[in-house]
């Protein structure tokens, strides 16, 4: 599967989906992003099961913002509609497909459970950060 460009009018529909979705904020003027175009295009392609999109920092300023996009490359994965890993950096392949293994590995309704207690204040003692 190819990857999908995303805009501030279907950004939302696509995260929110089941499954997992990886989303790539990206500038045409960006060194960095234009080597690490051709390793998620070639990773998209062994994982048709996955959504691959990409946003146009550029063309989408708004999106950019709303995450506090600072640095480009930027690499957002979704799951089953809750973001599970942002960073920013451009990713060599193993590193990415490891990435995509342990979101494919987590267990959902523990992931939920605990941004349910973080957002209830039962998180003391609680050091982790997901």
């Amino acid at each position: 599967m190819s990857t999908v460009d995303l805009t501030k009018d279907t950004f939302e529909k696509t995260v929110t989906a089941d499954g997992i979705t990886l989303v790539d904020f990206w500038a045409d003027w960006c060194g960095p992003c234009k080597q690490f175009a051709p390793i998620y295009e070639k990773v998209s392609e062994a994982n048709t099961d996955i959504t691959f999109a990409k946003v146009d920092t550029e063309a989408e300023p708004e999106l950019a913002g709303a995450f506090d996009i600072r640095s480009i490359p930027t690499l957002l994965i979704f799951r089953d509609g809750v973001m599970v890993y942002g960073q920013p950096g451009a990713l060599p392949e193993a590193p990415l497909v490891d990435l995509i293994g342990q979101a494919r590995a987590l267990d959902m309704e523990e992931v939920r459970r605990q941004i349910a207690e973080h957002q209830a204040g039962g998180h003391e003692g609680s050091a982790s950060q997901n």
